[in-house]
Protein backbone atom coordinates (compact mmCIF):
# COMPACT_ATOMS: atom_id res chain seq x y z
CA UNK A 1 0.00 0.00 0.00
CA UNK A 2 1.64 3.18 -1.15
CA UNK A 3 1.44 6.61 0.36
CA UNK A 4 1.06 8.86 -2.67
CA UNK A 5 1.22 12.07 -0.69
CA UNK A 6 3.46 15.06 -0.32
CA UNK A 7 7.02 13.96 0.34
CA UNK A 8 7.49 15.65 3.70
CA UNK A 9 11.22 15.35 3.91
CA UNK A 10 11.57 17.11 0.55
CA UNK A 11 8.71 19.54 1.10
CA UNK A 12 7.17 18.77 -2.31
CA UNK A 13 4.87 16.42 -4.09
CA UNK A 14 6.26 13.06 -5.15
CA UNK A 15 7.71 13.16 -8.66
CA UNK A 16 6.55 10.30 -10.82
CA UNK A 17 7.53 8.63 -14.08
CA UNK A 18 4.57 7.03 -15.88
CA UNK A 19 5.08 3.71 -17.67
CA UNK A 20 2.67 1.96 -20.01
CA UNK A 21 3.17 -1.40 -21.68
CA UNK A 22 0.90 -1.55 -24.74
CA UNK A 23 -0.21 -5.15 -25.24
CA UNK A 24 -2.10 -6.39 -28.33
CA UNK A 25 -5.34 -6.92 -26.39
CA UNK A 26 -4.91 -3.91 -24.13
CA UNK A 27 -7.35 -1.00 -23.80
CA UNK A 28 -5.71 2.36 -24.38
CA UNK A 29 -5.96 5.52 -26.45
CA UNK A 30 -3.50 5.06 -29.33
CA UNK A 31 -2.97 8.83 -29.54
CA UNK A 32 -2.45 9.32 -25.81
CA UNK A 33 -1.90 5.88 -24.26
CA UNK A 34 -0.95 7.29 -20.84
CA UNK A 35 -3.79 9.80 -20.63
CA UNK A 36 -5.86 7.88 -18.09
CA UNK A 37 -3.02 6.83 -15.79
CA UNK A 38 -1.89 10.46 -15.96
CA UNK A 39 -5.29 11.59 -14.70
CA UNK A 40 -5.21 8.98 -11.96
CA UNK A 41 -1.69 9.99 -10.92
CA UNK A 42 -2.59 13.68 -10.73
CA UNK A 43 -5.72 12.86 -8.75
CA UNK A 44 -3.50 10.90 -6.35
CA UNK A 45 -1.36 13.99 -5.85
CA UNK A 46 1.65 13.02 -7.93
CA UNK A 47 3.72 15.38 -10.04
CA UNK A 48 4.35 13.79 -13.43
CA UNK A 49 7.87 14.50 -14.65
CA UNK A 50 8.33 11.92 -17.41
CA UNK A 51 6.84 8.95 -19.22
CA UNK A 52 7.82 5.77 -21.04
CA UNK A 53 5.79 3.47 -23.27
CA UNK A 54 6.61 0.13 -24.81
CA UNK A 55 4.81 -2.18 -27.23
CA UNK A 56 5.10 -5.84 -26.34
CA UNK A 57 3.42 -9.05 -27.43
CA UNK A 58 3.43 -10.21 -23.79
CA UNK A 59 4.87 -8.92 -20.50
CA UNK A 60 8.37 -9.87 -19.41
CA UNK A 61 8.10 -12.41 -16.58
CA UNK A 62 10.78 -10.78 -14.42
CA UNK A 63 10.26 -7.03 -14.89
CA UNK A 64 7.21 -6.68 -17.18
CA UNK A 65 9.19 -4.36 -19.51
CA UNK A 66 12.41 -6.30 -20.17
CA UNK A 67 16.01 -5.59 -19.26
CA UNK A 68 16.64 -3.01 -21.99
CA UNK A 69 13.71 -0.84 -20.96
CA UNK A 70 14.67 -1.21 -17.29
CA UNK A 71 18.00 0.50 -18.08
CA UNK A 72 16.17 3.22 -20.01
CA UNK A 73 13.70 3.69 -17.18
CA UNK A 74 16.48 3.99 -14.61
CA UNK A 75 18.16 6.70 -16.67
CA UNK A 76 14.83 8.53 -16.91
CA UNK A 77 14.36 8.33 -13.12
CA UNK A 78 17.84 9.73 -12.49
CA UNK A 79 17.49 12.49 -15.07
CA UNK A 80 14.22 13.75 -13.57
CA UNK A 81 15.07 13.01 -9.92
CA UNK A 82 11.86 10.98 -9.71
CA UNK A 83 10.63 9.52 -6.41
CA UNK A 84 8.60 6.69 -7.89
CA UNK A 85 7.45 4.93 -11.04
CA UNK A 86 3.74 4.36 -11.75
CA UNK A 87 2.73 1.64 -14.22
CA UNK A 88 -0.53 1.67 -16.15
CA UNK A 89 -0.51 -2.11 -15.79
CA UNK A 90 -1.01 -4.56 -12.95
CA UNK A 91 2.32 -5.97 -11.77
CA UNK A 92 3.07 -9.12 -9.83
CA UNK A 93 4.84 -8.91 -6.45
CA UNK A 94 8.07 -10.37 -7.89
CA UNK A 95 8.03 -7.92 -10.79
CA UNK A 96 7.68 -4.99 -8.38
CA UNK A 97 10.57 -6.24 -6.24
CA UNK A 98 12.81 -6.76 -9.28
CA UNK A 99 12.02 -3.33 -10.68
CA UNK A 100 12.61 -1.55 -7.37
CA UNK A 101 15.92 -3.32 -6.94
CA UNK A 102 17.06 -2.37 -10.44
CA UNK A 103 15.77 1.21 -10.52
CA UNK A 104 16.27 2.22 -6.90
CA UNK A 105 12.91 3.95 -6.32
CA UNK A 106 9.40 2.87 -5.32
CA UNK A 107 7.34 1.15 -8.06
CA UNK A 108 3.54 1.08 -7.98
CA UNK A 109 1.01 -0.30 -10.41
CA UNK A 110 -2.39 0.86 -11.67
CA UNK A 111 -4.36 -0.88 -8.95
CA UNK A 112 -2.26 0.68 -6.20
CA UNK A 113 -2.85 4.17 -7.60
CA UNK A 114 -6.63 3.59 -7.73
CA UNK A 115 -6.66 2.18 -4.19
CA UNK A 116 -4.80 5.22 -2.92
CA UNK A 117 -7.34 7.57 -4.54
CA UNK A 118 -10.20 5.63 -2.99
CA UNK A 119 -8.51 5.84 0.41
CA UNK A 120 -8.22 9.61 0.03
CA UNK A 121 -11.82 10.03 -1.15
CA UNK A 122 -13.44 7.83 1.52
CA UNK A 123 -15.58 9.91 3.89
CA UNK A 124 -18.00 7.57 5.66
CA UNK A 125 -17.20 4.71 8.02
CA UNK A 126 -18.56 2.26 5.44
CA UNK A 127 -16.31 3.63 2.68
CA UNK A 128 -13.26 3.44 4.94
CA UNK A 129 -14.00 -0.24 5.68
CA UNK A 130 -14.49 -1.01 1.99
CA UNK A 131 -11.24 0.65 0.97
CA UNK A 132 -9.26 -0.95 3.79
CA UNK A 133 -10.51 -4.39 2.79
CA UNK A 134 -9.51 -3.85 -0.83
CA UNK A 135 -6.09 -2.54 0.21
CA UNK A 136 -5.36 -5.49 2.50
CA UNK A 137 -6.48 -8.05 -0.09
CA UNK A 138 -4.16 -6.35 -2.56
CA UNK A 139 -1.31 -6.26 -0.03
CA UNK A 140 -1.56 -9.84 1.23
CA UNK A 141 0.55 -11.47 -1.55
CA UNK A 142 2.97 -8.52 -1.34
CA UNK A 143 3.75 -8.68 2.39
CA UNK A 144 7.41 -9.42 1.80
CA UNK A 145 7.76 -5.84 0.63
CA UNK A 146 5.09 -4.22 2.76
CA UNK A 147 5.01 -5.88 6.18
CA UNK A 148 6.42 -2.82 7.99
CA UNK A 149 3.28 -0.85 7.08
CA UNK A 150 1.04 -3.33 8.90
CA UNK A 151 2.33 -3.02 12.46
CA UNK A 152 -0.75 -1.05 13.51
CA UNK A 153 -2.85 -4.23 13.25
CA UNK A 154 -0.90 -6.07 15.93
CA UNK A 155 -2.50 -4.59 19.02
CA UNK A 156 -5.03 -6.86 20.66
CA UNK A 157 -4.87 -9.57 18.00
CA UNK A 158 -2.10 -11.75 19.33
CA UNK A 159 1.60 -12.11 19.86
CA UNK A 160 4.20 -13.99 17.90
CA UNK A 161 4.94 -17.51 18.94
CA UNK A 162 8.46 -18.74 19.66
CA UNK A 163 10.55 -18.87 16.51
CA UNK A 164 7.74 -17.69 14.24
CA UNK A 165 8.85 -15.54 11.35
CA UNK A 166 7.69 -11.94 11.18
CA UNK A 167 6.22 -12.48 7.72
CA UNK A 168 4.11 -15.43 8.87
CA UNK A 169 2.79 -13.38 11.77
CA UNK A 170 1.88 -10.50 9.49
CA UNK A 171 0.05 -12.79 7.12
CA UNK A 172 -1.99 -14.14 10.01
CA UNK A 173 -2.73 -10.65 11.30
CA UNK A 174 -3.79 -9.36 7.90
CA UNK A 175 -5.89 -12.45 7.27
CA UNK A 176 -7.68 -11.92 10.59
CA UNK A 177 -8.28 -8.26 9.78
CA UNK A 178 -9.64 -9.15 6.33
CA UNK A 179 -12.08 -11.60 7.90
CA UNK A 180 -13.21 -8.98 10.44
CA UNK A 181 -13.76 -6.41 7.70
CA UNK A 182 -15.75 -8.86 5.57
CA UNK A 183 -18.03 -9.67 8.51
CA UNK A 184 -18.63 -5.98 9.21
CA UNK A 185 -19.35 -5.25 5.55
CA UNK A 186 -21.72 -8.22 5.29
CA UNK A 187 -23.77 -6.72 8.11
CA UNK A 188 -23.71 -3.34 6.40
CA UNK A 189 -24.81 -4.90 3.12
CA UNK A 190 -27.67 -6.76 4.80
CA UNK A 191 -28.83 -3.53 6.40
CA UNK A 192 -28.47 -1.68 3.09
CA UNK A 193 -30.54 -4.32 1.31
CA UNK A 194 -33.32 -3.87 3.87
CA UNK A 195 -33.14 -0.08 3.56
CA UNK A 196 -33.28 -0.14 -0.23
CA UNK A 197 -36.06 -2.74 -0.29
CA UNK A 198 -38.03 -0.55 2.11
CA UNK A 199 -38.16 2.24 -0.47
CA UNK A 200 -40.34 0.29 -2.88
CA UNK A 201 -43.23 2.69 -2.45
CA UNK A 202 -41.43 4.76 -5.12
CA UNK A 203 -39.65 3.82 -8.29
CA UNK A 204 -35.89 3.98 -7.90
CA UNK A 205 -33.42 5.21 -10.51
CA UNK A 206 -29.65 4.88 -10.13
CA UNK A 207 -26.91 6.84 -11.87
CA UNK A 208 -23.98 4.76 -13.11
CA UNK A 209 -21.14 5.59 -15.45
CA UNK A 210 -17.45 6.10 -15.99
CA UNK A 211 -15.73 8.23 -13.40
CA UNK A 212 -15.88 11.95 -14.16
CA UNK A 213 -18.76 11.51 -16.63
CA UNK A 214 -20.79 14.11 -14.72
CA UNK A 215 -23.09 11.92 -12.61
CA UNK A 216 -22.93 14.17 -9.55
CA UNK A 217 -23.49 17.29 -11.66
CA UNK A 218 -26.53 15.64 -13.22
CA UNK A 219 -27.88 14.61 -9.83
CA UNK A 220 -27.53 18.19 -8.57
CA UNK A 221 -29.31 19.48 -11.67
CA UNK A 222 -32.23 17.08 -11.20
CA UNK A 223 -32.61 17.15 -7.41
CA UNK A 224 -30.70 20.11 -5.93
CA UNK A 225 -28.89 17.48 -3.86
CA UNK A 226 -25.75 19.55 -3.30
CA UNK A 227 -23.50 16.56 -4.07
CA UNK A 228 -19.78 17.40 -4.10
CA UNK A 229 -18.59 18.03 -7.66
CA UNK A 230 -14.98 18.28 -8.77
CA UNK A 231 -13.26 17.81 -12.12
CA UNK A 232 -11.28 14.84 -10.86
CA UNK A 233 -11.51 11.07 -11.09
CA UNK A 234 -13.52 9.43 -8.27
CA UNK A 235 -14.54 12.77 -6.73
CA UNK A 236 -17.27 10.97 -4.74
CA UNK A 237 -17.44 7.42 -3.39
CA UNK A 238 -20.48 7.42 -1.14
CA UNK A 239 -23.95 6.80 -2.53
CA UNK A 240 -26.55 9.52 -2.00
CA UNK A 241 -30.29 9.16 -2.62
CA UNK A 242 -32.59 12.12 -3.24
CA UNK A 243 -36.17 12.64 -4.43
CA UNK A 244 -36.41 13.69 -8.08
CA UNK A 245 -39.69 15.57 -8.57
CA UNK A 246 -40.82 15.46 -12.18
CA UNK A 247 -41.90 18.74 -13.73
CA UNK A 248 -44.91 16.96 -15.21
CA UNK A 249 -45.93 15.49 -11.83
CA UNK A 250 -44.81 12.39 -9.97
CA UNK A 251 -41.38 11.53 -8.62
CA UNK A 252 -38.72 8.84 -8.30
CA UNK A 253 -35.85 8.26 -5.88
CA UNK A 254 -32.55 9.04 -7.61
CA UNK A 255 -29.22 7.62 -6.39
CA UNK A 256 -25.67 8.58 -7.33
CA UNK A 257 -23.03 5.83 -7.24
CA UNK A 258 -19.26 5.50 -7.35
CA UNK A 259 -17.77 5.93 -10.82
CA UNK A 260 -16.34 3.01 -12.77
CA UNK A 261 -13.14 2.80 -14.78
CA UNK A 262 -11.57 0.31 -17.16
CA UNK A 263 -9.88 -2.55 -15.36
CA UNK A 264 -11.46 -1.53 -12.06
CA UNK A 265 -9.73 -3.72 -9.44
CA UNK A 266 -11.86 -6.77 -8.64
CA UNK A 267 -11.18 -6.27 -4.95
CA UNK A 268 -12.81 -2.84 -5.14
CA UNK A 269 -15.84 -4.16 -7.00
CA UNK A 270 -16.27 -6.82 -4.32
CA UNK A 271 -15.68 -4.41 -1.45
CA UNK A 272 -18.16 -1.84 -2.74
CA UNK A 273 -21.08 -4.23 -3.20
CA UNK A 274 -22.93 -2.60 -0.33
CA UNK A 275 -22.47 0.85 -1.86
CA UNK A 276 -23.64 -0.45 -5.23
CA UNK A 277 -26.75 -2.02 -3.69
CA UNK A 278 -28.72 1.04 -4.84
CA UNK A 279 -27.91 0.14 -8.45
CA UNK A 280 -28.62 -3.55 -7.91
CA UNK A 281 -32.11 -2.82 -6.58
CA UNK A 282 -32.97 0.04 -8.95
CA UNK A 283 -35.91 -0.16 -11.36
CA UNK A 284 -33.89 1.79 -13.93
CA UNK A 285 -30.24 2.70 -14.50
CA UNK A 286 -29.15 5.98 -16.06
CA UNK A 287 -25.81 5.23 -17.69
CA UNK A 288 -24.12 8.65 -17.88
CA UNK A 289 -21.45 9.08 -20.57
CA UNK A 290 -19.02 11.93 -21.15
CA UNK A 291 -19.95 12.52 -24.79
CA UNK A 292 -17.07 14.99 -25.21
CA UNK A 293 -14.45 12.31 -24.56
CA UNK A 294 -12.76 10.70 -27.58
CA UNK A 295 -12.85 7.51 -25.52
CA UNK A 296 -16.63 7.68 -24.92
CA UNK A 297 -17.46 4.39 -26.67
CA UNK A 298 -14.67 2.52 -24.89
CA UNK A 299 -15.87 3.97 -21.59
CA UNK A 300 -19.39 2.72 -22.30
CA UNK A 301 -17.96 -0.75 -22.85
CA UNK A 302 -15.89 -0.56 -19.65
CA UNK A 303 -18.96 0.38 -17.59
CA UNK A 304 -21.00 -2.39 -19.21
CA UNK A 305 -18.26 -4.86 -18.26
CA UNK A 306 -18.47 -3.82 -14.60
CA UNK A 307 -22.28 -3.94 -14.68
CA UNK A 308 -22.03 -7.44 -16.10
CA UNK A 309 -19.68 -8.41 -13.26
CA UNK A 310 -22.24 -7.09 -10.77
CA UNK A 311 -25.05 -9.05 -12.41
CA UNK A 312 -26.72 -5.90 -13.81
CA UNK A 313 -26.25 -6.55 -17.52
CA UNK A 314 -29.99 -7.04 -18.11
CA UNK A 315 -31.09 -4.13 -15.91
CA UNK A 316 -33.34 -1.63 -17.78
CA UNK A 317 -31.03 1.23 -18.79
CA UNK A 318 -31.20 4.64 -20.44
CA UNK A 319 -27.95 5.93 -21.92
CA UNK A 320 -27.39 9.62 -21.12
CA UNK A 321 -24.91 11.45 -23.37
CA UNK A 322 -23.75 14.21 -21.03
CA UNK A 323 -21.47 17.24 -21.53
CA UNK A 324 -23.04 18.03 -24.91
CA UNK A 325 -21.90 21.63 -24.43
CA UNK A 326 -18.26 20.48 -24.44
CA UNK A 327 -18.39 18.34 -27.58
CA UNK A 328 -15.78 19.73 -30.00
CA UNK A 329 -17.69 18.55 -33.05
CA UNK A 330 -21.33 17.55 -33.57
CA UNK A 331 -20.13 14.38 -35.28
CA UNK A 332 -19.13 13.03 -31.82
CA UNK A 333 -22.81 12.98 -30.82
CA UNK A 334 -23.95 11.70 -34.21
CA UNK A 335 -21.65 8.66 -33.97
CA UNK A 336 -22.67 7.87 -30.39
CA UNK A 337 -26.38 8.23 -31.15
CA UNK A 338 -25.99 6.00 -34.19
CA UNK A 339 -24.57 3.27 -31.93
CA UNK A 340 -27.11 3.90 -29.16
CA UNK A 341 -30.46 4.79 -30.74
CA UNK A 342 -32.40 5.30 -27.50
CA UNK A 343 -29.83 7.61 -25.90
CA UNK A 344 -30.66 11.08 -24.55
CA UNK A 345 -28.38 14.09 -25.10
CA UNK A 346 -28.03 16.49 -22.15
CA UNK A 347 -25.75 19.05 -20.60
CA UNK A 348 -26.10 18.72 -16.85
CA UNK A 349 -23.88 21.76 -16.26
CA UNK A 350 -26.06 23.96 -18.52
CA UNK A 351 -29.37 22.35 -17.56
CA UNK A 352 -30.07 21.44 -21.18
CA UNK A 353 -32.01 18.36 -22.28
CA UNK A 354 -33.40 17.58 -18.81
CA UNK A 355 -37.00 17.61 -20.05
CA UNK A 356 -36.11 14.99 -22.68
CA UNK A 357 -34.40 12.93 -20.00
CA UNK A 358 -37.46 13.08 -17.75
CA UNK A 359 -39.67 11.90 -20.61
CA UNK A 360 -37.29 9.04 -21.41
CA UNK A 361 -37.32 7.96 -17.76
CA UNK A 362 -41.12 8.09 -17.67
CA UNK A 363 -41.35 5.92 -20.78
CA UNK A 364 -38.80 3.44 -19.45
CA UNK A 365 -40.58 3.13 -16.11
CA UNK A 366 -43.85 2.76 -18.00
CA UNK A 367 -42.50 -0.64 -19.00
CA UNK A 368 -41.87 -1.57 -15.37
CA UNK A 369 -45.47 -1.50 -14.07
CA UNK A 370 -48.81 -3.03 -14.99
CA UNK A 371 -52.44 -3.18 -13.93
CA UNK A 372 -52.96 -6.33 -11.88
CA UNK A 373 -55.75 -8.16 -10.10
CA UNK A 374 -54.62 -9.92 -6.94
CA UNK A 375 -56.86 -12.42 -5.16
CA UNK A 376 -56.11 -13.75 -1.68
CA UNK A 377 -57.53 -14.67 1.71
CA UNK A 378 -58.66 -11.72 3.87
CA UNK A 379 -56.53 -13.11 6.69
CA UNK A 380 -53.29 -12.92 4.71
CA UNK A 381 -51.95 -9.92 6.59
CA UNK A 382 -48.44 -10.27 5.21
CA UNK A 383 -49.58 -10.03 1.58
CA UNK A 384 -51.99 -7.19 2.25
CA UNK A 385 -49.25 -5.25 4.02
CA UNK A 386 -46.87 -5.96 1.12
CA UNK A 387 -49.36 -4.58 -1.41
CA UNK A 388 -50.05 -1.55 0.75
CA UNK A 389 -46.34 -0.77 0.74
CA UNK A 390 -45.41 -1.65 -2.84
CA UNK A 391 -48.51 -1.10 -4.99
CA UNK A 392 -51.06 1.62 -5.61
CA UNK A 393 -54.35 0.01 -4.66
CA UNK A 394 -57.33 1.16 -6.72
CA UNK A 395 -60.15 -1.05 -5.46
CA UNK A 396 -60.88 -3.84 -2.98
CA UNK A 397 -63.79 -6.28 -3.42
CA UNK A 398 -64.69 -8.71 -0.62
CA UNK A 399 -66.46 -12.04 -1.20
CA UNK A 400 -66.87 -14.23 1.91
CA UNK A 401 -63.31 -14.79 3.18
CA UNK A 402 -61.63 -13.67 -0.08
CA UNK A 403 -60.53 -10.24 -1.23
CA UNK A 404 -59.79 -9.13 -4.80
CA UNK A 405 -57.49 -6.16 -5.16
CA UNK A 406 -57.12 -4.05 -8.30
CA UNK A 407 -53.82 -2.22 -8.23
CA UNK A 408 -50.94 -0.75 -10.19
CA UNK A 409 -48.05 -3.07 -9.44
CA UNK A 410 -44.33 -2.75 -10.24
CA UNK A 411 -43.19 -5.74 -12.30
CA UNK A 412 -40.44 -6.44 -9.81
CA UNK A 413 -43.12 -7.47 -7.28
CA UNK A 414 -44.45 -10.32 -9.42
CA UNK A 415 -41.69 -12.72 -8.39
CA UNK A 416 -42.54 -12.21 -4.71
CA UNK A 417 -46.23 -12.83 -5.36
CA UNK A 418 -45.65 -15.93 -7.48
CA UNK A 419 -43.21 -17.38 -4.94
CA UNK A 420 -45.94 -17.09 -2.30
CA UNK A 421 -48.54 -18.82 -4.48
CA UNK A 422 -50.65 -15.68 -4.99
CA UNK A 423 -53.10 -15.63 -7.89
CA UNK A 424 -52.23 -12.61 -10.07
CA UNK A 425 -54.04 -11.65 -13.29
CA UNK A 426 -53.01 -8.86 -15.62
CA UNK A 427 -54.79 -7.43 -18.63
CA UNK A 428 -51.42 -6.78 -20.22
CA UNK A 429 -51.69 -2.99 -19.94
CA UNK A 430 -48.40 -1.54 -18.83
CA UNK A 431 -48.55 1.60 -16.78
CA UNK A 432 -46.22 4.02 -15.07
CA UNK A 433 -47.17 4.47 -11.42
Amino acid sequence: MSELKTTERLGRRERAILVGVLLPDGEFNPDEPLDEIGGLARTAGLQIVGSLTQKRVQPDIATYIGSGKVVELKELVLAHEADLVAFDNDLGPAQVRNLEKAIGVKVIDRTEVILDIFATRARTHEAHLQVELAQLEYALPRLKRLWTHLSRYKGGIGVRGPGEKQLEEDRRLVGKRIQDLKEKLEKIQSRKEREVAGRNESFTVSLVGYTNAGKSTLMNALTDAGVFVEDQLFATLDTRTRRWNFRGGGHVLLSDTVGFIRNLPHSLVASFKATLEEARQADLLLHVVDASSPEAEKQVQAVNAVLDELGLKEQPTVLVLNKADQVPDRSFLDVLRAHHENSVVVSAAKGEGLDRLEQAVREALHEQALDAEVETNVGDGRLLAYLAQHAQVRKRTYTDDRVTILCRLPRRCLDFLHEHGVNVRSDGERMYA
